[in-house]
């Protein structure tokens, strides 16, 4: 793997702190009615994607998620900007501005989605990989979800078929302990939600997912016992959200306190702690990255504010792929 560089810490940090800034203008356009239907912000999680983008290939490597996607997205080396545009209903977003905040997707980066049902992606992303062991192409599919899609039959159902196959996947429970609003103590009778892969017998772990680093390590090593034949891991990866399950959770399950508690294990604070501490940068330059990062987003904004929503035209353009299709001529007589 990749070392831990002066410029791999400068790198996350700016990258970190631009997807915060990101997130937190995505909820004030929210506010705004600017970004409509939900949205699912990651304020806290940020060192899961750092880590897992260090460790992958991203030449050949793909990454599934849920509808918490904005930053893998970005992570994947998607344009942040197109994310916005998606975000708005854009026709300049990564989907034409018809897949909206939870399902962000870019074949050309292989990051396939973004997807609304709960579970949902977890046998796709071990589709994927099948597709990879298939064709031979040396690609590994990291499938994350979070603890609450843990509980879904189909996880066991794809489980079970990976580990049969050997198939190149990496499983990642994004555990940061509420799945909605609902604590993982209330969901089952344990809480180490990475002993479900023991049932079959696939490698798991659990790893401190508020730093880079070791999430880094965790993944690389998951990666490469796929890419060499050995089949699946799955790691739980143990991180803490700041803001609500979306926009419209008042978080009655939690307090204030326990949150702030959190925050002492900020992701980016302790890559910043590690960049003063090394002396790779003064306070002053890690300003200068900061307003950079905010100026960024402004960019973002101001790209989405000037794109034009998708014509009516489009409405149909994605759903049939019969040009001639009946239906279709019936609602043009009318």
């Amino acid at each position: 793997m990749k070392e831990f560089s002066k410029e791999v810490y400068l790198k996350w940090y700016e990258e970190m702190t631009m997807w915060r800034r990101f997130e937190d203008k995505c909820r004030s356009l929210y506010l705004k009615q600017k970004i409509r239907g939900f949205l699912h912000l990651y304020n806290g999680q940020e060192a899961i994607p750092a880590g897992f983008a260090h460790a992958m290939d991203l030449s050949k490597d793909s990454m599934i998620t849920a509808y918490r996607c904005h930053v893998h997205a970005m992570a994947m080396g998607v344009d942040p900007k197109r994310i916005m545009a998606e975000l708005c209903g854009k026709a300049t977003g990564t989907s034409g501005g018809m897949g909206g905040s939870m399902h962000i997707f870019s074949k050309e980066k292989r990051f396939y989605g973004g997807h609304g049902i709960v579970g949902g992606q977890i046998p796709l992303g071990a589709g994927i990989a099948f597709a990879d062991k298939y064709f031979e192409t040396g690609g590994v599919n990291i499938c994350f979800f979070g603890d609450g899609a843990a509980r879904q039959g189909s996880l066991h159902e794809t489980f079970n078929m990976a580990m049969n196959w050997r198939l190149p996947v990496v499983f990642v429970v994004e555990n940061n302990g509420y799945a909605m609003g609902t604590s993982v103590g209330r969901t089952a009778n344990h809480e180490d939600i990475y002993k479900l892969g023991l049932g079959y017998e696939m490698p798991c772990l659990p790893v401190d997912a508020m730093d880079p680093v070791k999430v880094a390590e965790a993944a690389y090593e998951a990666i490469e016992r796929a890419r060499r034949g050995d089949g699946p891991t799955f790691i739980e990866a143990r991180t803490y959200r700041y803001r609500g399950h979306s926009m419209s959770d008042a978080e009655a399950y939690r307090t204030k306190d326990e949150v702030a508690e959190r925050k002492k294990d900020d992701p980016i604070e302790i890559v910043k702690h590690r960049i003063l501490e090394n002396k790779w940068a003064t306070e002053e330059e890690l300003a200068a990255t900061d307003e950079k990062s905010r100026e960024f987003v402004d960019e973002c904004v101001e790209f989405m504010e000037q794109s034009p929503y998708p014509t009516q035209d489009k409405l149909y353009e994605y759903v049939y792929a019969q040009e001639d299709y009946p239906f279709l001529n019936k609602l043009e007589n009318n």
